[in-house]
């Protein structure tokens, strides 16, 4: 069975890539797929196939799909560019035949208001209306999206949009491994899973890097609107800017906490917030 991760170049990409070899996945029936195969070269050299598409590029897609029985999609990280990007992935997977399409969807992506939900929405459409069977992973933020600003935090404090909405963060390699479970698996054909960590607040947040570094750390609620300035005048695209703020709106909204699918389909508990902050101090 041929086993395909599009987007390996990136993070999650290259992490599902390595959860399917560390589930004992032959590295001959995976495919890696990004469009510089040159950063895909220590997987190549483990024996992992590796092939080059854009999203952009049809053709590409097709030459790289040619073969494959389940495709990791991996949504593209180009907010507001997506949805012709996914509707040529799902066009070229139909055409190649591919018998499972596994897609990394976003919380609640059928019923979220936030920007980022609404490209997911649309794509999750795409597969289904292509008649392909599926498996949509929703996942929930990246606990790195936290532990990645631990300096700032403790620099300045947490500041954010998101009232006392609880986010349910875990962690890329978390999601990997649910990826591998589903892609290597089987009774997971056209099921939806809501997946994300223990949830917590951004109060939370500050409290337990306040505890781990024995610093007053705080946490700063904001309107969306003055969050997305306070981002603008640290250096972000006032585009991505925008976008950030409103899913913090979402989170407030509690649009981005979820239950214990990804618990279930680990068979352990997530990591935790506080194991992801001690790991990264």
């Amino acid at each position: 069975m041929s086993i395909a991760v599009t987007g390996a170049t990136g993070q999650l990409g290259r992490l599902i890539v390595t959860a399917l070899l560390d589930r004992g996945v032959p590295a001959g029936e995976i495919v890696a797929i990004g469009r510089d195969t040159d950063r895909l070269a220590e997987l190549a050299g483990r024996g992992v196939v590796t092939r080059s598409a854009d999203y952009d590029d049809p053709d590409s897609l097709r030459a790289a799909l040619a073969g494959v029985d389940r495709l990791m999609f991996v949504s593209g990280s180009e907010v507001g560019r997506r949805r012709p990007q996914h509707a040529n992935v799902v066009t070229a997977a139909k055409e190649a035949g591919v018998g499972l399409v596994v897609y990394t969807s976003i919380a609640h992506a059928d019923t979220a208001g936030m920007r980022l939900a609404a490209e997911h929405r649309d794509t999750e459409g795409y597969v289904r209306d292509a008649g392909l069977p599926y498996v949509f992973l929703r996942n929930s933020w990246y606990l790195e999206n936290y532990t990645g600003q631990l300096d700032a935090y403790r620099k300045q404090g947490v500041t954010g949009a998101a009232g006392d909405g609880r986010v349910s963060a875990a962690t890329r390699a978390d999601y990997a491994e649910a990826a591998a479970v589903v892609l290597t698996g089987d009774g997971h054909t056209n099921q939806v899973y809501e997946l994300g960590g223990a949830p917590f607040t951004l109060t939370e947040l500050a409290a337990e890097v306040a505890r781990q570094t024995g610093e007053p750390i705080g946490y700063t609620d904001l309107p969306a609107d003055r969050f997305a300035e306070v981002l603008v005048a640290a250096g972000l695209p006032e585009g991505y800017a925008a976008v950030l703020a409103d899913s913090d709106s979402g989170l407030a909204r509690g649009e981005l906490a979820v239950g214990d699918d990804l618990a279930g389909l680990l068979g352990r508990a997530p990591t935790t917030l506080a194991e992801a902050i001690r790991a990264a101090l």
